[in-house]
């Protein structure tokens, strides 16, 4: 099991940028697929990037595909959002998430376990 606290989101104007962390612990960070998913009011969980253990695969929702870049760093158990150009549509709880399954994860389905998330709010 991985434990999961983000952090970074806040209130930003459209266009504006973020970056959002994800900081793990447990013995299982370094071999396990990561990524973010997001849910908006109203709205159903929504997949938004991933990442294999070793950082060689990235995927994107096409809602945010070239304007999100997603890393990790293994040797400091954290990893990264960077949201730039941000839109009123990105407005969501954003969430770390982990999977161990052999593909890395697609679909907010994918993803076995959770951490609580961080509010990310773009308004003019």
């Amino acid at each position: 099991e991985v434990q999961l606290v983000e952090s970074g989101g806040g209130l930003v104007q459209p266009g504006g940028s973020l970056r959002l962390s994800c900081a793990a612990s447990g013995r299982s960070f370094i071999r396990t697929h990561m990524g973010w998913v997001r849910q908006a009011p109203g709205k159903e969980r929504e997949y938004v990037a991933s990442i294999n253990w070793d950082a060689v695969s990235k995927y994107y929702a096409d809602s945010v595909k070239g304007r999100f870049t997603i890393s990790r760093d293994n040797a400091n158990n954290t990893m990264y959002l960077q949201m730039n150009n941000l839109k009123p549509e990105d407005t969501a709880v954003y969430t770390c998430a982990t999977s161990e399954f052999l593909l890395t994860p697609r679909r907010a389905s994918e993803f076995t376990s959770w951490g609580q998330g961080t509010q990310v709010t773009v308004s003019s």
